[in-house]
Parts: C-alpha cells; sequence; structure tokens
C-alpha cells in the first residue's frame, strides 16, 4: 500500500488545515474518521488514487468552511427560507439527471448549479450570475481532468458549469454521503453510512442552498441525487415541507449502465478492477437504497411524491416536466417551455459519443438483477 504521512490520514490534522467552528468541526469527524479508516484499510488503490480521496477530502472541508465563513461574515444568509423544495430520486441512470438539467434550464427555478457547488464562496450574485469568472474556470477544469481514462465519463453524464449539479457533491462536505465510495471503493465506510443519523448531512445541505439563494434567488428549489433514498427521515427533519419526483426504469438497463459508469469513475484510482466483483456490489448498493425508500414510503404514505416512467420521460421530455410542475405546484410558463427546448437542442443525445455497456461485462445475468430487485420491480411495476 503506498505510504502517506501522519497530516493527510489523521483526521485532527485535517481539520486543523479549516477554520471551522466546533459545531461543524465535531459534525465531521465521525464520517471523516471513518472515511480515512477504510481508506488506510483499502489495498487496490494506486498512489494516484490515494492521493485523489486526500485531496476531495481536503476540498470538502475547504468548501465548508467557505460557506461557514461567509455566514459569519453576513449572518442574514441563514435567514433565507428554503420552501418546498423538491427532490428528484431514484435509481441511477433512469432519467433524474436530464429531467433536473431540464428543470434547471427554467429562469424562474433554481437548480445548483456546477460551478457553484465547487466554488460557492463568495455567494454568487444575480447581477453578475451569467458571466461569473467562476464558471469558465470550472469548464477549464473539465477540459482537462476529463480525458485519457475519464474521457468516457462524458458520454455517460453531464458535465459543465453549467449543468446542474446533483446533492452528492454538497452532501459530502459533511463527510456522511456515499460519493466517495462510489468514487474510490471504500467498502468499509459503507456499513457506517448505513446506520448513520445523517440530519447533520442535510443541515450542511441547507447552509450550502441559503449561501446560493441568498444573492440569487428563485421561486423554487429542484434537487436530484440517487442517494436521497438511504435516508430520508433525515431529509424531511431539515425539509418537513420537501416534494419526492422518482423516475422509474427496468433494473436490468439501469444496473449494466451504472456499473459501466462507476468502473470509469474509479479508472484512475484503483490498480485493477474486477467486473464481477464490481457487477455484485453495485447489484446490491443501489437495492438496498430502494428497499429503504420503500419502507419509508410505506410508513409514510401521506409524502408528497410523484411517480414517473423513464419512458415517458425519454419520449416526451416536455410533457414529463409538465407532469411535474403540476404535481409541485410550479407554473409551467412560455420561458420554462422556451428553457426546456432549447436545453434539449443544445444537448443531443450521445452528444460526446455512445455510452457502451452489457450486463455480461460485470458477470451479471437478467435473471440475477430480476431475483435482486424483485421487490422493486412488484412495486413500480406499471411505472417501468
Amino acid at each position: 500500500m503506498p505510504e502517506t504521512t501522519t497530516a493527510e490520514t489523521d483526521p485532527n490534522s485535517l481539520l486543523d488545515q479549516f477554520e471551522l467552528s466546533e459545531e461543524l468541526r465535531e459534525g465531521v469527524r465521525p464520517g471523516l474518521e471513518v472515511m480515512l479508516a477504510a481508506l488506510d484499510a483499502e489495498q487496490g488503490l494506486t498512489c494516484e488514487g490515494r492521493q485523489q480521496a486526500l485531496a476531495l477530502f481536503q476540498d470538502n472541508l475547504r468548501r465548508l468552511a467557505a460557506v461557514e465563513a461567509d455566514r459569519r461574515r453576513y449572518p442574514e444568509i441563514a435567514d433565507v427560507q428554503i420552501e418546498r423544495p423538491v427532490f428528484i430520486l431514484g435509481l441511477p441512470r433512469c432519467g433524474t439527471s436530464l429531467l433536473h438539467a431540464l428543470i434547471g434550464a427554467d429562469p424562474d427555478v433554481r437548480t445548483p448549479m456546477s460551478w457553484e457547488v465547487a466554488q460557492p464562496s463568495p455567494p454568487p450574485e444575480a447581477a453578475t450570475y451569467d458571466s461569473d469568472p467562476r464558471a469558465q474556470a470550472f469548464d477549464d477544469y473539465v477540459a482537462a481532468t476529463f480525458t485519457g481514462k475519464w474521457a468516457d465519463m462524458l458520454k455517460a453524464h453531464p458535465i459543465g458549469a453549467w449543468i446542474p449539479q446533483e446533492c452528492g457533491m454538497i452532501l459530502e462536505t459533511s463527510f456522511q454521503s456515499i460519493n466517495p465510495l462510489t468514487m474510490f471503493r471504500i467498502p468499509n465506510y459503507y456499513p457506517w453510512y448505513l446506520q448513520a443519523d445523517t440530519t447533520f448531512a442535510y443541515k450542511v445541505h441547507k447552509m450550502f442552498l441559503q449561501q446560493l439563494a441568498w444573492r440569487n434567488p428563485r421561486k423554487r428549489w429542484v434537487l436530484k441525487v440517487q442517494e436521497h433514498a438511504y435516508h430520508l427521515p433525515e431529509l424531511f427533519t431539515v425539509y418537513p415541507d420537501a416534494m419526492l419526483v422518482q423516475p422509474h426504469r427496468d433494473p436490468v438497463t439501469v444496473q449494466a449502465s451504472i456499473c459501466r459508469l462507476i468502473e470509469v469513475l474509479r479508472s484512475t484510482a484503483l490498480e485493477h478492477q474486477d467486473r464481477n466483483a464490481l457487477g455484485q456490489e453495485l447489484l446490491h448498493l443501489w437495492h438496498d437504497g430502494q428497499v429503504r425508500m420503500m419502507a419509508y414510503r410505506k410508513a409514510n404514505p401521506g409524502i408528497p411524491i410523484h411517480d414517473m416512467r423513464y419512458k415517458d420521460l425519454a419520449a416526451d421530455p416536455v410533457a414529463a416536466v409538465k407532469g411535474v410542475y403540476a404535481f409541485a405546484g410550479i407554473d409551467f410558463t412560455p420561458q420554462t417551455e422556451a428553457g426546456v427546448r432549447g436545453w434539449l437542442a443544445d444537448n443531443p443525445a450521445g452528444k460526446h459519443g455512445k455510452h457502451v455497456y452489457s450486463l455480461d461485462d460485470y458477470g451479471l445475468t437478467e435473471g440475477q438483477v430480476r431475483e435482486v430487485y424483485a421487490d422493486y420491480i412488484e412495486a413500480y411495476r406499471d411505472y417501468i
């Protein structure tokens, strides 16, 4: 295993590099400690992968400290109201990113753009939002980074300054997020994540939304990431008026696609990837989230949730967005439709090349997937 210094892997040494209040410092500590221990235990990481993970942890602490510093400087940020936010969630590869991007093209709706999540301080301002140099800096980073082994990422998932960012990049600053697990294969972290009370993560998430909305507000927030399914009680603790949107797709197609995406994502971090092991890992990882979500929905039948078909989104994106707006009580205006159609015109399917994948590549069969996902298929058969 490549050696790392004590300063890099000691939680206190990492935390001491950033000015955080005691509340935030102690909030991130449990997850940080587990992540660092899991990183040390993972034998398959390359030296580059280990350094990438440590750099990610440092960047997460940097962004969190920057947001908190702005709140100290401008206490009114904490008074920003986040009302009836809409969360898109569900299985990976079922159209959540497309739906989020289409809605993000509406000038009346606020989605967190990738550049502002990466560089949230100072708080973005409406007057300079479209020309903020942080956006170009992010696109320059994408152009320099997503090459070589990572080039296929752009085929599978849109990445750019003006692409709405998933909540995972916000939640990971709390060190209570599944993101690092998917990037670096640190399985020892996963059991801790499943049993953790992630209320702190959603408090941090709200801090980010308040930061981004303070000087650039819109009528409603629309957000997205699959990992919300694992911790809905905590989400509703922080956002009691939240509304959920869940697209559904055949898990057989989902599974093959997500395996390829994660394989590419981990390609620079791991010395060797066992495709069969990856298939088994991801087969159960994403199903775990659906088990939790189905249980929560059964126990709380009154939560506002809009189920939709991926097939309908793919066939008529404008009508699918209209359906979401009708559910959430958001006005679908001519400007909304123009934004949605404009995004579709600028981002045709396969813009960066075709994303190729097969279940066989990962030692999986259709029967295996259908057996594991039998409960999900039965519950949402009408939407698949």
